[in-house]
């Protein structure tokens, strides 16, 4: 199981004046009962790791994220499918293991992931 987190703020400049809502996007991976992991993009080739627990999820859901529950399996090592990622949508395209260059925004990857739905 795979979780995509969508939110509509960012500190970043660029997204804030050019993307609609959402404007920022993470992996979610569950790694035990009531844990999880965030991977978050800061700059090119570095993301943070952030664990989360259930109520963590719920805070940030009061807080305006969005969630897809995806369920297809996570790749083993996330940090090194990810190091040359480039902005926070190539990271989950990385972890989902899509290739779709039209897809640059994180509201193209929400679509597209509404209208998809992997399983």
């Amino acid at each position: 199981m795979l979780v995509i987190g969508f939110s509509q703020n960012t500190s970043k400049i660029t997204p804030r004046i050019l993307c609609r809502p959402p404007r920022h996007c993470a992996p979610i991976v569950p790694v035990k009962s009531a844990r999880f992991i965030m991977y978050q993009f800061v700059r090119h080739g570095h993301i943070t790791q952030i664990y989360l627990n259930r109520r963590a999820i719920k805070l940030l859901r009061a807080n305006g994220w969005r969630f897809i529950v995806l369920d297809i399996p996570t790749p083993c090592n996330i940090l090194q499918h990810t190091k040359h990622a480039r902005s926070c949508v190539d990271v989950c395209k990385h972890v989902i293991q899509i290739h779709a260059p039209f897809i640059q925004t994180p509201r193209a990857l929400y679509q597209w992931l509404a209208c998809h739905k992997l399983q």
